[in-house]
């Protein structure tokens, strides 16, 4: 029986887990249907855990259920999607604070060393590539404020609106624009100015500096994708 109930929770866990990667590595997309049935074959398990899993991922605001029945992956209007965007860059900053506070040297030298090894993408526009270092990058500033609690949460975050934001910033073609954003946030660790490094990286989280630019991202967004 014991077994039985570890067998069911590490099923649901690792279908909620490969379920939320699909929706923050786009595989997933806002309004796509969850099919239990083939969740069902594909990890050859019963409703039961995947229910539970979805149930997860709903309470975490990555899926919608239907009227009707079943689920879908979440979509967002424009009013949603700016409001978490802004608390996006706000906790962001609170994330830098922590760090620039809290991280030792082996975690600084880490950061210098992938904002150096992103350069290449920067400068052959290559948008998976820094889509991934990019990731890889905030991760470790996450992971240095010591607060597993605001990684969690910023992560979240990240996955509800991701799809859009990479839309928006690819769209738009600022990938090096986003490199020396993140060269500011480095100088500023480098020298423990925390008030620089939150500064710079809310500004770099903000979807746009300014009306113009707030008008390019919502221009770019996926209309189709945007809950009517």
């Amino acid at each position: 029986m014991q077994r039985d109930k570890q067998t069911f929770i590490k099923a649901s866990d690792r279908i909620r887990t490969e379920i939320e990667n699909a929706i923050k590595d786009g595989s997933l997309l806002p309004g796509d249907s969850i099919d239990e049935a083939e969740l069902s074959s594909q990890y050859q398990v019963s409703r039961t855990p995947i229910r539970e899993a979805l149930i997860q991922l709903q309470a975490q605001g990555l899926l919608t259920s239907l009227p009707r029945g079943g689920m879908i992956v979440a979509k967002m209007d424009l009013q949603q999607l700016m409001a978490l965007w802004e608390l996006l860059a706000e906790l962001e900053g609170v994330a830098v604070r922590l760090a620039c506070q809290r991280m030792g040297a082996d975690d600084l030298e880490m950061l210098l060393a992938l904002h150096e090894k992103s350069r290449i993408h920067a400068e052959t526009d290559d948008v998976a590539g820094w889509q991934q270092s990019n990731l890889e990058f905030h991760d470790l500033i996450y992971r240095a404020t010591r607060n597993p609690y605001l990684r969690m949460e910023l992560i979240r975050i990240r996955t509800r609106t991701g799809y859009y934001r990479r839309h928006a910033f690819g769209a738009l073609g600022r990938i090096r624009a986003s490199f020396e954003q993140h060269q500011v946030v480095v100088d500023a660790f480098r020298k423990g100015d925390s008030d620089a490094a939150v500064a710079a990286m809310v500004s770099h989280m903000r979807p746009a500096a300014d009306a113009r630019g707030l008008t390019d991202v919502i221009v770019n967004l996926p209309k189709n994708l945007l809950a009517s």
